[in-house]
């Protein structure tokens, strides 16, 4: 019989989210922040959809993820591709989604082994 286990040893998890928090390894947070496969967890300064620019999105190329997983809030919401197209241009690929599917789709992806980011924007009320 063989074993396996549910989740990467050393990795990232997200284990909760609610509209203004979103739990990572254990530990809650209630800003935008990065969740990388592996490493530290960062804070992602924007607090609105409306506030993001190209810097955001250049911070996320500077972690040189295999796939970006882009949670734009409680509803699906699309940024302008000139945002991150430093990240097209490195062959980095982008998944849109709201908030609680990002949440999830990550977790898939980081359990396999993949080197994704999770981009979550926890937007200020």
């Amino acid at each position: 019989m063989k074993f396996q286990l549910d989740e990467q040893q050393g990795g990232n998890s997200i284990s909760r989210h609610d509209g203004a928090s979103v739990w990572v390894n254990g530990r809650a947070h209630q800003h935008s922040l990065l969740v990388p496969w592996r490493g530290e967890v960062l804070a992602w300064g924007a607090e609105r959809f409306e506030d993001l620019g190209e810097a955001h999105f250049e911070q996320i190329l500077s972690l040189k993820p295999e796939l970006v997983v882009f949670g734009s809030g409680a509803k699906l919401r699309f940024a302008r591709p000139a945002l991150y197209r430093g990240l097209i241009e490195a062959r980095i690929g982008v998944e849109t989604m709201d908030l609680a599917a990002a949440c999830r789709t990550y977790n898939v992806l980081a359990s396999e082994g993949r080197s994704v980011l999770a981009a979550l924007l926890i937007e200020k009320a």
